[in-house]
């Protein structure tokens, strides 16, 4: 009995669906969610969010605004962190149940995507927007744009020359 209590951890603390939020730059774009090529929902103006359900399949967003070109951002789908209790702690039961809702992936909560000005090509380093604090703190927020496919490599080393120049 207490294996069936525990399984689906995910599937209880977490849920099966989830609010992503999206904020683009300039404000007041056009975003649509599409998993699959099938359109999930959309954000018509933005900033706002939309409640999808979870699976394994990522998200793309594409924005629109009139005098900027579309921009786009996949939302890859991740693996829940309660999963793996139900693989320690339910065995098998819970992370299948847990596998067929949805329950075990999550997606990033918050999209921030910047739309370049109509006919320009994306500048390198734009996406990077002015990162105050410490050098450390800079440092940390500027590998976090990295880790979440938000700048290039490219942009990365070179704005990391620039903090680690700035000491």
């Amino acid at each position: 009995m207490c294996v069936v209590a525990l399984s689906a951890c995910s599937s209880i603390v977490e849920g099966t669906s989830q609010q992503i939020t999206v904020v683009t730059n300039p404000p007041g774009a056009a975003c649509k969610f599409l998993r699959n090529a099938e359109i999930l929902g959309a954000v018509n103006p933005t900033l706002g969010g939309l409640l999808v359900k979870k699976t394994k399949h990522h998200i793309e967003v594409v924005c629109e605004k009139d005098g900027y070109d579309e921009a786009r951002y996949l939302n890859k789908s991740g693996i829940q962190e309660a999963t793996f209790g139900n693989l320690i702690l339910g065995g098998g039961i819970g992370w299948a149940i847990d596998s067929a809702s949805g329950a075990d992936n999550k997606y990033e909560s918050a999209v921030n995507i910047t739309l370049p000005a109509k006919g320009t090509a994306a500048t390198p380093g734009t996406a990077v927007l002015p990162i105050t604090g410490t050098p450390d703190a800079r440092l940390n927020k500027l590998r976090e744009l990295l880790d979440k496919n938000l700048i290039t490599r490219d942009e990365y080393e070179r704005k990391r020359a620039e903090i680690l120049n700035s000491l």
